[in-house]
């Protein structure tokens, strides 16, 4: 088959690329014919070779959707046989809607969690939630989620077409290995406000208790973003400057590195709305490293 994927983004870190990334790695392997449309990003990662990238200038970001205006075109001139989208980011989805419509095509959603928005962007997620979501809903052949313990209210009515599929990570990638140390707690997120949900905050305060009983105790954390300098001024708030070491955006060889390097991984999300999954947890587990989340994460029922 021809299966069209439309991430907002696949080459940043995060869990949607993380997520595209395994996938569109494993139908290449059933002998699928495998394209990726999305916006421009900085590479951190590498994508399969079987697998074509066309990437489209992006205009500015809303929220944590990039607004690339050459996607509408570039969709309708695709010949596909399925195409794969991919919630919460509503720009790529719904023009993936349109397109399928047009072209008489089935489309996939892969919904990992709600478009929620905060302060002024409550109004437009609010409006799109009760408009433009329910109609991408109901136009999907099928709707994939990866917890069924958090099932988003606005799928229920769609519960005939849901799909539960377990996430997965690469085991040839991310598996046990031979590392310096890397401090003891590791933490990995994009440093942005869309994903302050991730809990970094939380996990500061909760530091600074920490180094009350080990005063050498060091948090790695990973991952850049426009709030990677307010994480630092926290630190330093804190008296946290030598227990904190922020390492900014990490290669995949950099990343493995501190995976196999910490004692100990830790993701304190707080919003099950936003939390689709947290596939970094499995990553960690998988490289060997004892992991501690918050019980909305998808994948504390499996950690024990």
């Amino acid at each position: 088959m021809k299966i069209l994927h439309t991430p907002v983004r696949l080459y940043a870190t995060g869990g949607v690329e993380s997520y595209v990334l395994n996938l569109t790695r494993s139908l290449a392997d059933l002998g699928h014919e495998v394209k990726v449309i999305c916006s421009e990003s900085d590479k951190d990662m590498d994508c399969d070779p079987r697998v074509s990238v066309e990437t489209l200038r992006s205009w500015g970001r809303i929220a944590n959707t990039n607004i690339t205006p050459g996607l509408p075109l570039a969709l309708l001139k695709e010949d596909f046989d399925i195409m794969h989208t991919h919630l919460p980011t509503p720009w790529s989805a719904d023009w993936s809607h349109i397109a399928c419509l047009a072209k008489k095509k089935p489309l996939i959603l892969t919904y990992h969690n709600d478009i929620v928005g905060s302060g002024i962007a409550r109004h437009p997620a609010s409006l799109y939630n009760a408009t433009a979501l329910n109609l991408l809903l109901k136009r999907s052949a099928r709707i994939l989620v990866a917890r069924p313990r958090h099932v988003s209210f606005r799928l229920k009515p769609f519960m005939d077409k849901v799909e539960f599929v377990p996430v997965g990570v690469d085991i040839k990638l991310f598996h046990p290995r031979e590392r310096k140390p890397e401090g003891d707690i590791f933490f990995l997120s994009v440093l942005d406000a869309f994903h302050s949900y991730k809990g970094l905050d939380v996990l500061l305060g909760a530091l600074n208790a920490v180094k009350e009983q080990i005063p050498q105790v060091m948090l790695v954390v990973g991952g850049g973003g426009e709030l990677l300098e307010h994480y630092r001024q926290r630190a330093r708030e804190l008296g946290l400057e030598r227990n904190v070491r922020f390492e900014g955006r990490l290669s995949q060889e950099r990343l493995l590195e501190i995976y196999n390097g910490c004692k100990l991984f830790v993701l304190p999300s707080l919003s099950a709305e936003q939390e689709g999954f947290g596939i970094v947890p499995l990553e960690a587990m998988a490289c060997g490293r004892p992991v501690v989340v918050t019980d909305i994460v998808g994948v504390a029922e499996d950690v024990g």
